[in-house]
């Protein structure tokens, strides 16, 4: 494997292991990350995290679960994922700084959200990529045109939307008979 792959796959890991690095720090007598050791790694694992082989022990232990975890999740990537990671990947390394860093914000609010609401998110967001790309561009506009004020009111009242559930629509009548 070319040191470029390599250092690509070092890099996809990193990212996928940021959620760890980004995590608060443990409540007071919370457990601290248990090591991990370079023995109870797969072999596969192993070769993918190479250049740590000799630093292992030296890692934080969060650093190496969070290698630990990026890696089984690569080796479990079939080769159509790994090529949409790499490019997810090509195209995070292409942001510029400041991009890159609301987008961390962003993840880390994300991440703070109980799971149900994290649910919620992801599900408006697949809700979001099913629509046509014409009606996406313009909520997109409305959303950016819109003052703080005005985008708070649109958060209400989707969640309005969305506690009262889908509206029903009227059923199709028969057409009425014309009079002559």
């Amino acid at each position: 494997m070319s040191n470029r792959w390599r250092a690509c796959i070092f890099a996809l890991l990193l990212l996928a292991a940021a959620p760890a690095f980004a995590q608060e720090a443990p409540a007071p007598g919370a457990n601290p990350p248990a090591p991990v050791a370079w023995s109870s790694l797969a072999p596969e694992q192993q070769k993918l995290l190479s250049q740590y082989g000799g630093q292992w022990n030296s890692l934080p232990p969060a650093r190496q679960q969070a290698l630990a975890h990026g890696s089984e999740r690569w080796l479990g990537m079939s080769g159509e994922q790994r090529d949409k990671a790499r490019e997810r990947f090509s195209h995070w390394q292409s942001l510029p700084p400041d991009q890159r860093h609301a987008l961390r914000g962003r993840w880390q609010k994300f991440q703070a959200l109980p799971p149900n609401e994290q649910a919620r998110v992801r599900e408006n967001f697949h809700k979001f990529q099913q629509l046509p790309p014409t009606q996406r561009q313009m909520l997109r506009e409305q959303w950016h045109s819109a003052n703080p004020v005005q985008r708070q009111q649109m958060i209400e009242h989707a969640r309005e939307r969305h506690e009262k559930g889908p509206v029903p629509r009227p059923a199709p009548q028969a057409p009425r008979p014309q009079r002559r």
